[in-house]
């Protein structure tokens, strides 16, 4: 009875790992395409090939109905290294910049209206959208916060919520092959130069780089930092770095993974789409994109010229794409990360907390 009872409980343990397997399957499917994508991407010397690599073969298989899942679950746990890796940046000599960037603060309203303006005119008048749905797909927000509203007032979700997720793979797929192309600045963030291992760090440097991230997130989310999971993490690095408490960053192959995570949710998010159904829509993305790039470079040349900050940094602090996207971005091409974070921040906070208010204006 014993050994009965025995094979009956590890058949059961098997049948639970098996179905484990099959659940997390599409999961892995996507991270080890994201894998072969940006090693693909790395070879081939595309710019920033640890995240286009991934976005590009993750969507790809979506359209193509490749059975993938995002690792979303993934997220919470390489969000923050990301954090401490972009705090890790910020030193003495940056701090002593902020002075600089208040222009860019102030220019920052008035950017969001004008780009804001020429993507609803794509969608609207291009693209034929209902009020709603263009207003809340061409504002330059946080997916999930304009995906939530958007719906509650009364707009298309499927269409705002692949307007955002477009406008986020398209903008860093833009700027990233302009700097890495046009510019010649190279994003690749593997040069052997730079390369942190990970038995080059001590074992005090990893409690501590752990703290940060860990209790990052933690005061972040208590205070409601926006972005707290990048923020948070990035806010704690930043003191411990400034001060001298630390001088050394994540290793290199943590940020590589972080990248080829968000690089393969990106791609996943069209899952269940098809070009056919979509082709419109991402056509009207592209437009959208191309022009909110236009009204960037215009702004980023004012920035460049009142207060000498260099174009390119301007330049990829008012880009339309995603907080911690456009903060790897950054990391990958050598630029001033914390301006640059700091910006992106800014804009999603001042558009989830007036673009409700706005178009309620707008109504009235």
């Amino acid at each position: 009875m014993a050994s009965r009872g025995s094979g009956i409980r590890y058949a059961s343990i098997a049948r639970a790992g098996v179905s484990v397997v099959i659940a997390l399957w599409p999961q892995v499917l996507a991270l080890g395409i994201g894998v072969l994508s940006g090693c693909m991407a790395y070879l081939v010397g595309l710019p920033l090939p640890w995240m286009l690599g991934p976005m590009i073969g993750n969507t790809v298989a979506a359209l193509l109905a490749v059975p993938i899942a995002a690792p979303a679950k993934l997220r919470p746990f390489v969000i923050p290294v990301v954090g401490v890796m972009l705090g890790s940046t910020v030193t003495a000599e940056v701090l002593r910049q902020l002075a600089q960037w208040v222009p860019t603060l102030l220019l920052l309203p008035i950017f969001l209206i004008c780009a804001s303006a020429v993507s609803y005119a794509v969608y609207r008048r291009i693209g034929g959208y209902d009020v709603v749905t263009a207003y809340f797909s061409a504002v330059p927000g946080g997916l999930n916060e304009m995906l939530i509203v958007g719906t509650e007032a009364g707009g298309d979700e499927r269409r705002i919520a692949l307007a955002h997720a477009s406008r986020i793979l398209l903008v860093i797929a833009f700027v990233a092959l302009f700097f890495g192309f046009v510019l010649g600045v190279s994003t690749g963030g593997t040069d052997a130069s730079v390369w942190i291992g990970v038995g080059e760090i001590g074992l005090c440097d990893y409690v501590l780089l752990g703290l940060c991230a860990v209790l990052g997130v933690l005061l972040g989310q208590a205070v409601r930092l926006p972005a707290a999971a990048v923020f948070g993490p990035m806010i704690l690095s930043a003191i411990t770095h400034a001060t001298g408490i630390l001088t050394v960053a994540p290793p290199t192959i943590f940020i590589v993974a972080a990248q080829i995570t968000i690089g393969s949710i990106i791609g996943a998010r069209f899952i269940g789409a098809t070009l056919r159904q979509i082709r419109h829509d991402l056509m009207l993305a592209a437009m959208s994109a191309l022009a909110m790039l236009a009204v960037t470079l215009f702004f980023a040349e004012l920035i460049a010229v009142f207060s000498g900050i260099p174009l390119s940094q301007a330049f990829l602090a008012y880009s339309p794409g995603g907080l911690t996207e456009m903060a790897l971005l950054t990391l990958a091409m050598g630029q001033n990360v914390a301006y640059v974070s700091i910006m992106h921040i800014v804009r999603i906070t001042m558009v989830i907390g007036t673009a409700p208010l706005v178009f309620k204006w707008l109504q009235r």
